[in-house]
């Protein structure tokens, strides 16, 4: 993520919304897209923050298409080493 000035920072509120919008709606669409279906509006540079956040903290993916995709999944990670499985 690029240093930038930021002139608003997100609220938990926002980033969980951003999170469940992004989980329902999961390789569907993209960044645009996605801002239009939140339940409640936000400026559009807030969502960018918190996009680039996401995705910095590996929670999403943005493929070449710039298609959104949801890719956190601790449970999932837990069943797969409870399972012995080794991950390289």
């Amino acid at each position: 993520m690029a240093q930038a000035t930021i002139l608003h920072s997100p609220t938990l509120e926002s980033v969980i919304m951003v999170e469940k919008t992004i989980k329902k709606y999961s390789q569907e669409c993209g960044k645009y897209q996605l801002w239009k279906k939140l339940p409640k509006k936000m400026m559009y540079q807030t969502f960018q923050v918190i996009i680039d956040y996401l995705e910095e903290s590996n929670k999403i993916l943005i493929d070449k298409d710039g298609c959104i995709i949801w890719t956190y999944d601790p449970q999932g990670i837990k069943k797969i080493l409870s399972k012995g499985l080794k991950l390289r």
